[in-house]
């Protein structure tokens, strides 16, 4: 019987760790290599034809190392590091033990994986990812100018109106002999216009390069969703066939409960952080906004919150809305006021 190899890679950012099993588990080879494809597949090579699998962990900069795998012929799986539990009796680890682990787990055929996405759409995805990012620094400038006039005026104003301040009108505000204070608000209402026209420019080129396609189109007649939220959610989920049971999804979106009980009791959190953390922000904003518009959701929005905090609210709003958007792209259907909130 021909002997069959088994590879775990422990990526790093300069530098990753091969280690390779047959399937009796022995180690058959293991050596530190550098970020370099072709340095990696020479190391690999002597052992090409007898490699059943290859896994590599699901890092930051995991595409040229797949990308190449495959182009290379190998058969390759990415591991979900939220999802791999080390081995309990282990007294040592490091970048050799933490590769053979890989490679014993995908020997098993227990190793979680995660979804190796599409080539061709991940610029676009990353993109988008991008455009969050924009999104929340401009938040945070909002908010930090409003805090500064709460703190020294005792009220604010309306971001469109804040944003339509000049410095004549900043100086007649806050009054004379507050130079550092104008200086240093003025430097942030500027920062914010620089990040809304960037945000828009960005827009504009993702509405030019990609459009939803005919499974997701319903999306925009859901609640809170426009086109780029559109755009996002479709490339943050891929395809949605990938998750079985809605309740997979929902964990995905990051909308599940993460507590531990035992006999009624709460006896801590499991990982939180597990998920699409982008597909997460985009529910949250979809939620935020569907909250200001539909009196169904707004009164969804209200019963949580009478229970619980904002957050914890809107993110309920989030999660049934997370539910109603599996159905109708898994089941091709409109969605349902009734069926989601009611």
């Amino acid at each position: 019987m021909q002997t069959k190899l088994y590879c775990g890679i422990d990526l790093h950012s300069s530098n990753c760790y091969l280690g390779i099993i047959d399937q009796t588990g022995q180690r058959v080879f293991h050596r530190r290599v550098k970020n370099d494809l072709e340095l990696i597949l020479k190391y690999l090579a002597p052992f090409r034809e007898a490699m059943e699998s290859m896994t590599v962990e699901s890092t930051y900069n995991w595409y040229w190392l797949v990308d190449g795998l495959i182009d290379s012929g190998y058969s390759v799986k990415l591991a979900n590091p939220g999802a791999i539990q080390q081995y309990s009796g282990l007294k040592h680890g490091d970048d050799k033990t933490d590769s053979f682990w890989l490679a014993e787990l995908l020997r098993l055929d227990i190793l979680p994986t995660g979804y190796i996405y599409p080539r061709a759409e991940r610029s676009l995805r990353d993109m988008l990812r991008r455009r969050s990012r924009f999104v929340q620094q401009r938040t945070a400038h909002i908010l930090s100018i409003k805090s500064a006039m709460s703190r020294h005026l005792g009220k604010t104003q309306s971001t469109s109106s804040l944003l339509m301040l000049d410095s004549e009108a900043l100086e007649e505000l806050f009054g004379s002999g507050t130079d550092d204070l104008q200086m240093t608000i003025g430097l942030s209402m500027s920062t914010v216009r620089f990040m809304s026209e960037k945000i828009k420019q960005l827009e504009r080129y993702a509405e030019k390069k990609i459009h939803l396609r005919d499974d997701y189109k319903k999306l925009l007649n859901s609640p809170g969703i426009g086109k780029i939220l559109g755009l996002t959610i479709m490339l943050e989920i891929g395809d949605i066939s990938r998750f079985e049971k809605v309740g997979n999804f929902t964990s995905y979106c990051r909308c599940a409960n993460a507590s531990r009980f035992s006999n009624g009791k709460k006896k801590g959190n499991n990982n939180s952080k597990n998920g699409n953390k982008y597909l997460s922000w985009a529910l949250v904003e979809a939620a935020h906004h569907a909250v200001r518009h539909y009196p169904a959701i707004q009164k969804f929005y209200q019963r949580k919150l009478a229970k619980k905090n904002h957050i914890l609210a809107i993110k309920a709003t989030a999660a049934k809305l997370s539910k109603a958007l599996y159905f109708m792209l898994t089941n091709d259907e409109e969605f349902n006021m009734k069926r989601a909130f009611c």
